[in-house]
């Protein structure tokens, strides 16, 4: 009878370890555990180490405090000025609220993506082509408060927002081409332009000083001859100041077109 009792009593202390060993419950540094007792919450959750939950009275859910990241699929998107393209994304998020996050929404992950890809469709939808290209940093931050608005009832917080790649249409690619490089044709007229106004007004002032200073219009005279001498030419043309070819035909007397009539005195011809 004794030797019955002594392995009874073995077998239950032997379950009743078994039951204690099976409750141990393992919660990790970036995780905690939301704990249901008899189907109510408890109000604080289970923090990281060594926990026992008693089932079948009690349930435990683990919830990660990492930061996940959500790709977004491409979307099609029409914005504001009627142009179809393809935008993805990803969105960064985590949870800073365990028990809103298990008990305000039944797959927050599932949840958060799908709000993502209506969310982007949305505020891109209200833009132009012009400003997703031009102006994505603030798009970037719309969409990451609108969707942290709307996550944060279930205790999640959307730390940022990234628009990854935008698809355009081979027609738009070809026209803002086009776009690009009139513009660059303009850019180069209008510095052409700006150069050509910078050296005229240099030249009139060069002017003005040769214009006073005679002997510097025979230095830069001599200048451009000895430039041209220095190229490889069968023929020179030298040009002659009118002044100096006047003095030459009419020297003395004995030039070319004898010399210089001296104009008749008016008061004479008057008389």
């Amino acid at each position: 009878m004794f030797t019955e009792w002594m392995g009874a009593s073995g077998i239950f202390v032997g379950v009743i370890a078994l039951y204690f060993v099976s409750c141990i419950r393992i919660i990790l540094e970036y995780q905690r555990g939301v704990v249901f007792r008899l189907g109510r919450v408890l109000p604080q959750p289970k923090g990281p180490g060594i926990k026992m939950i008693f089932w079948p009275i009690d349930q435990m859910a683990k919830v990660s405090l990492r930061t996940f990241v959500n790709d977004v699929p491409a979307q099609d998107v029409i914005t504001r000025d009627n142009v179809s393209v393809k935008v993805n994304a990803v969105v960064y998020f985590r949870v800073v609220d365990p028990l809103k996050a298990i008990l305000e929404v039944e797959n927050y992950l599932y949840a958060t993506s799908e709000l993502s890809q209506t969310t982007l469709r949305s505020i891109l939808g209200q833009a132009e082509l012009d400003e997703l290209l031009s102006e994505r940093d603030r798009i970037n931050r719309k969409l990451q408060q609108v969707i942290d608005q709307q996550t944060d009832p279930w205790g999640i917080k959307v730390s940022m927002v990234e628009v990854k790649h935008l698809d355009l249409p081979e027609t738009m690619k070809r026209a803002m081409a086009r776009q690009a490089e009139s513009e660059r044709e303009r850019r180069a007229k209008v510095i052409h332009a700006e150069g050509e106004f910078q050296a005229a007004n240099r030249l009139r002032d060069a002017a003005v000083i040769m214009e006073g200073h005679p002997m510097a219009m025979q230095m830069r005279f001599l200048q451009t001859l000895s430039d041209v001498g220095a190229e490889n030419n069968t023929t020179v043309v030298l040009p002659v100041p009118v002044d100096l070819l006047s003095t030459f035909l009419h020297m003395n007397g004995t030039g070319i077109l004898g010399p210089r009539k001296e104009e008749p005195n008016l008061t004479d011809v008057a008389a």
